[in-house]
């Protein structure tokens, strides 16, 4: 629970990969995603540019199984979540630091099948289990 503060994040986007799936000690999936978000701006000559921001999603549980299965390169998806930054040294003792997006409910967006040609699940709900961190 959050005290006097919100911490919330909502995207559309399209994937730039497959999900890159691993498990936790604990048997846990952890599926994590690029997540590019594209915006329209005029330049100096008055023209629109596309401006493209990309983020590093990460999913756990149900949500990242149902990602490893259905979340291909380019598919449109909505992810709705929170930030949360890491930090660590390298060999050398340098810091550094990684902010993401921990998903909590991933969505599928627009029409699409599974490789056999059937209808796949067209969202996923949130997730009810507890993330490891």
């Amino acid at each position: 629970m959050q005290r006097n503060s919100v911490n919330k994040v909502l995207l559309v986007g399209r994937t730039g990969s497959d999900a890159d799936v691993r498990y936790t000690t604990k048997g846990m999936a952890m599926a994590t995603v690029s997540l590019a978000t594209t915006e329209a701006r005029k330049d100096e000559k008055g023209e629109f540019q596309d401006i493209t921001e990309w983020h590093r999603v990460v999913v756990f549980g149900k949500i990242a199984e149902f990602t490893e299965n259905y979340v291909k390169k380019g598919a449109l998806i909505y992810v709705e979540g929170r930030l949360q930054t890491r930090s660590w040294d390298d060999k050398e003792e340098k810091r550094h630091f990684m902010t993401e997006v921990v998903g909590d409910k991933l969505t599928m967006l627009g029409g699409w099948k599974k490789g056999n040609g059937e209808e796949a699940p067209t969202a996923i709900a949130e997730n009810e289990e507890e993330v490891p961190f």
